[in-house]
């Protein structure tokens, strides 16, 4: 993954999602879960907090520790909080890799009494026009991904994950009922704009370069007969709980390391 790249394109997460967390939580002391780059870590620092990345690419902790993050390398469920306590949990497009019943465990045990756990998703859906036009490129040559499946539907593709972070936190049996939040917001993209992010996303980052290139001329096309630029409808969801109960010790099982 090109960590400088992935910076300088992904998409941001709302200001007032980053305040609706702060918010909720008793104090600045946050733990950024998977945090890649820093990307919503640098977020929370903007709205005055003191944040710990725990990121297991090393790569990507490099990054964000020369961009003024303090990174920990470890997967979360492997990660000791040593005996320190935070006031927030959070993972920005990250808690689908961690396992959902361990990882709220983790953090209720990273976490004070009243401190929140906040995963959250950007959830995108392009216009069902440049959907389509995108889906016809990914069909013919990413037939099998989920990108060929993306088009139009208008359905939420983060649904279930939203639901296994929501019983994964009741399971672990030291929080509150999760609450559900969401935040609409868009952006305009032009043609290079989009190209430049596309290969840091899903199945993109696993084509060779000469698939690559089909499919990025084959996306540039497509925004080109769209006038060269579409505006793209992004929802943040976010599933939030607060720790109340006891934390009962649990063994971690395998997982995928993710951002």
């Amino acid at each position: 993954m090109d960590a400088e790249r992935y910076d300088r394109t992904r998409p941001r997460y709302p200001d007032a999602m980053v305040d609706r967390i702060v918010a909720a939580i008793p104090g600045p002391d946050v733990v950024d879960v998977g945090c890649g780059t820093g990307i919503a870590a640098r977020q929370f620092q903007a709205a005055g907090c003191k944040v710990l990345g725990v990121e297991p690419d090393a790569r990507m902790a490099d990054w964000a520790r020369r961009h003024g993050l303090e990174v920990e390398v470890a997967t979360f469920e492997a990660w000791d909080p040593a005996d320190r306590a935070f006031d927030a949990v959070v993972a920005g497009q990250t808690w689908h890799w961690v396992d959902p019943i361990a990882g709220a465990a983790k953090a209720a045990e990273a976490l004070r009494p009243g401190g929140t756990l906040a995963v959250f998703w950007n959830v995108s859906q392009p216009p069902p026009d440049v959907a389509e036009a995108f889906a016809a490129v990914y069909r013919r040559l990413m037939p099998d991904s989920l990108a060929a499946r993306w088009a139009g539907s208008g359905s939420d593709g983060y649904a279930l994950l939203r639901t296994k972070a929501a019983d994964g936190i009741r399971q672990a049996g030291a929080f509150g009922e999760p609450e559900h939040w969401r935040f609409d917001w868009e952006r305009s993209y032009t043609r290079d704009e989009w190209l430049d992010q596309l290969p840091t996303t899903g199945g993109h980052t696993r084509l060779p370069p000469a698939g690559l290139q089909s499919v990025l001329a084959g996306i540039g096309a497509a925004i080109d007969a769209f006038g060269g630029e579409f505006t793209l409808r992004y929802t943040a969801v976010v599933v939030a709980a607060a720790r109340t109960g006891a934390v009962e010790p649990r063994v971690s099982g395998p997982t995928r390391a993710g951002r």
